[in-house]
């Protein structure tokens, strides 16, 4: 299904060929349709939104342009803050607690126009890539109902891919934004540390989270971005000629264990690169052996810091895989942690030494395309190897460091799901990572 992109309806509103209102009605008939059988949603904001169209219209009518989401239908994972709404963290955990005041990021979205559609499913308090632990119930892929989204913004990722939504705001810790984008054949953008601001969101990691976008296109993730910076531009990204770029493939651990076919995928989008005048080298990580117990020490001592007081007094109310690694996170030493602070330091100077000379690093984003739902292992080569750490292993460096990371679509498996690719850039060049991946998407005929 040709997705209906941020950019188009932006320019189809400002000609009259379309109103809100008719985007609006789209969306909710497509969640309609599909939200039963995917559950993408654990909020659909039917009236707000068809009121919200309703001003956007009149605002447009009346020469009143906010940018390029102005009047567009945008769905947000029920991670964030929605003024009178209940942000339950894909959990029971927090029946009840509504929302007095949007979370910043969801503030922009509304002052750049945009209209909120609804509240995305995600794994329970973003402690899983699966999307399977919710409290709403797993989440399905889009082309494959037997298999997960990815997670934990597996609903945002589902919302975009089917034309629920036009674009989604979504959190990363581990690649919880790249993920779910990477196994729906979509773009997803984690921007740097810090860029963009967490506050009024549920926290999993307050050391590790990140905010960023899920989109259709390279284009629309840039606008998104520029809209949550309050900074919002009709003027598009401009891809970086491929003769132009410079890249480093990360090689090694990186590459090591893949699916056969999202091998040929990634190998395949690199021919294709050189082929159109990209100058690409190879590089490797020396440390990457850090990589996993650094991440899962630093994420598991903050997650259990933050839930200690709901673990001591509500611990019935978590799924029961979610509150075991919650448990399992209280185990985790001091010395441990501040371990994983000195190895995060110098994984940091790694990736830093790796993009010398290059304007990005160029990887898989996932080892595997989309699993079956409940697996809880899969076969590489001659190896099981148990699917969260596969779905984590490529995405959680770039938390780690806090590099800015997009992954765009490089084609599919023999069995037609999506292979993802990721390229990773310099701290505080996020947008310049932007203008190389629009380039490498329209260089993949995108």
């Amino acid at each position: 299904m040709a997705l209906l992109s941020i950019d188009t309806a932006a320019r189809r509103l400002r000609s009259g060929a379309v109103s809100s209102t008719e985007l609006v009605a789209d969306c909710l008939s497509r969640i309609d349709a599909d939200n039963a059988r995917l559950n993408a949603f654990i909020l659909v904001m039917a009236d707000d939104a068809r009121a919200a169209a309703t001003r956007c219209d009149f605002e447009l009518a009346n020469g009143i342009d906010r940018g390029p989401l102005h009047g567009v239908p945008i769905s947000v994972k029920d991670l964030f803050d929605v003024k009178g709404t209940v942000t339950t963290a894909g959990s029971r955990v927090r029946d009840g607690l509504v929302a007095t005041a949007d979370a910043d990021v969801v503030a922009q979205l509304r002052r750049a126009g945009a209209v909120i559609i609804g509240k995305t499913n995600m794994h329970e308090f973003a402690m899983g890539p699966t999307n399977e632990d919710s409290a709403f119930g797993a989440a399905h892929h889009p082309l494959d109902d037997t298999r997960s989204p990815g997670g934990s913004s597996g609903g945002s990722a589902i919302s975009v891919a089917t034309g629920m939504a036009l674009g989604s705001l979504g959190s990363d810790t581990g690649g919880s934004i790249r993920i779910p984008a990477a196994a729906c054949g979509i773009v997803g953008l984690k921007p740097g540390y810090d860029e963009l601001p967490t506050s009024g969101s549920v926290p999993l990691s307050r050391t590790v989270d990140h905010v960023g976008p899920l989109a259709a296109t390279v284009t629309d993730a840039w606008h998104l971005l520029h809209a949550l910076r309050g900074k919002a531009s009709l003027a598009p990204v401009t891809g970086t000629v491929p003769s132009e770029l410079r890249l480093a493939v990360l090689r090694g651990y990186f590459c090591d264990l893949l699916d056969d076919d999202v091998r040929r995928a990634f190998e395949t989008a690199v021919d294709t690169l050189r082929q159109q005048g990209a100058t690409i080298v190879d590089v490797e990580i020396p440390d990457t052996a850090l990589i996993a117990p650094a991440y899962t020490h630093i994420v598991f001592g903050d997650a259990a810091a933050y839930h200690a007081h709901a673990l001591d007094t509500m611990p019935e109310k978590y799924t029961p895989n979610v509150r075991l690694r919650l448990e399992m996170a209280r185990y985790v030493l001091a010395e441990d942690y501040v371990r994983a602070l000195d190895a995060r330091r110098l994984l940091r100077r790694q990736v830093d030494a790796a993009l010398h000379g290059q304007q990005a690093l160029l990887l898989p984003t996932l080892p595997i395309v989309a699993p079956p739902l409940g697996a809880a292992t899969l076969q590489i080569g001659a190896a099981q190897e148990p699917v969260r750490n596969l779905l984590l292993r490529l995405t959680q460096l770039f938390n780690l460091t806090g590099h800015p990371a997009i992954t765009l679509p490089c084609g599919t498996s023999s069995s037609g799901l999506p292979c993802g690719l990721q390229l990773a850039g310099p701290i505080g060049q996020t947008d310049a990572l932007l203008h190389h991946a629009r380039g490498v998407e329209m260089a993949l005929g995108q």
